[in-house]
């Protein structure tokens, strides 16, 4: 929900209903990147108050415009996180089954050879 001053787009504060500082946070900083946001803070009303307030003034362009682009570029970073993190989990688990399959082998190849002097030394005792 929007409110504050209609006659100038530029400056406006923004009720994000059911939030907190997780995403004001990084709404507000996503915001202070932009060379349009000439001034951008938010608020929260109440500790007991699920409701943040965001001030955004622009260097002209609408308010609410550059929230929204503000938005998608957060949208944006946080699906590049997840990418990476779901790739670097994929990798990881990928070495450890490759570690694991090594490991596995060097044990059987130590029980193989544990096998072969065992038997080695067998027939050194009944000679």
């Amino acid at each position: 929900m929007e409110h504050g001053s209609f006659g100038d787009e530029s400056v406006a504060t923004f009720s994000l209903n059911e939030e907190d500082h997780t995403l004001a946070n990084a709404v507000r900083f996503t915001l202070n990147q932009d060379p349009r946001v000439r001034f951008c803070g938010y608020s929260i009303p109440h500790p007991s108050d699920a409701r943040v307030n965001v001030k955004v003034q622009t260097t002209g362009d609408p308010a609410k415009e550059v929230l929204k682009d503000a938005c998608q570029d957060l949208m944006q970073m946080c699906e590049h996180i997840r990418n990476t993190f779901d790739k670097t989990v994929g990798e990881l688990k990928a070495s450890e089954a490759v570690k694991k399959k090594n490991s596995h082998s060097q044990e059987k190849a130590m029980d193989i050879d544990s096998q072969e002097s065992d038997s080695e030394s067998e027939e050194s005792e009944s000679n």
